[in-house]
């Protein structure tokens, strides 16, 4: 099999080009591709024994160079080896600066940047971590949004989808034979959402999850008439509060998350 060499070069940590080198590389089945990442370039003499490097591999160079003057020596230093160096950003940049009139700040790594955004979805994430599956009750009263729902109404992956829309989310599951926290009637029922689910469609969900853990989907997890209980149970729970109620029958968390993000809106607290 043909083996074809791709460097992908940045002076930030080099995933841009690495993705977009792995995505062309997976439209030919025979051809082997080698990519090897050249991060944190920032000196010229950098780019000299990276283009001698990949002449001699016959290498094809990704590039995300923001720095300008680096990035302009790569070009040339290509032309004159010969080597093909595709540059992966400025020509949209070109364009964003043609159509705003404004200067780019050149700076590297802005996409990884820790600022204040991001150590808000660091908190919501462990938040979300932190107050799963009713573990601690005092999660109900700090949270931005509190689900409820029965076992396997999607209350987990949903909380850590919101958690990176920088959403602190508590969830809390409905049983049958365990008592409410007190906590949720001491907070508005507009922070409270309930998830509801069809029947036919949790035992098949359930049976799922009883085979990924090695045990018999016979297990009253699973079975049918322990689920119309458990639903009904939390129907009357969600009747009770008067919250929200999604069903999410069939829907994706994305689409459940969109929901609850366009009835949120005027939330001052929600940053999406």
């Amino acid at each position: 099999m043909e083996v074809m060499n791709i460097y992908a070069v940045s002076d930030s940590i080099g995933e841009t080009a690495e993705l977009v080198a792995q995505a062309v590389s997976k439209q030919f089945d025979i051809v082997d591709f080698e990519i090897k990442i050249i991060p944190y370039v920032s000196d010229i003499a950098i780019i000299d024994k990276i283009v001698d490097k990949a002449k001699q591999e016959n290498a094809i160079i990704v590039f995300t160079i923001i720095i300008e003057e680096i990035r302009n020596y790569l070009v040339k230093r290509a032309e004159e080896s010969g080597i093909v160096a595709v540059d992966v950003m400025t020509p949209v940049l070109i364009q964003i600066v043609n159509k705003l009139g404004l200067s780019p700040r050149r700076e590297p790594g802005l996409l990884r940047k820790m600022d204040d955004k991001y150590f808000k979805k660091v908190e919501a994430v462990e938040f979300a971590v932190k107050y799963d599956d009713g573990k601690d009750t005092r999660g109900i009263m700090l949270a931005d949004i509190v689900l409820i729902g029965i076992s396997r109404s999607s209350k987990t992956p949903l909380s850590m989808y919101l958690a990176h829309k920088n959403i602190k989310v508590a969830n809390v599951p409905l049983v049958p034979e365990v008592e409410l926290p007190e906590e949720l009637f001491c907070i508005s029922k507009d922070k409270i959402i309930g998830l509801s689910i069809d029947p036919e469609q949790l035992i098949r969900i359930r049976k799922e999850r009883l085979k990924s853990l090695g045990l018999k989907d016979t297990a009253n997890y699973a079975n049918i008439e322990r689920i119309i209980e458990e639903v009904s149970y939390s129907n009357k729970v969600m009747e009770r509060i008067g919250c929200r109620v999604i069903d999410t029958t069939n829907k994706a968390v994305e689409e459940i998350a969109s929901i609850i993000l366009e009835d949120s809106l005027d939330i001052p607290s929600f940053e999406i």
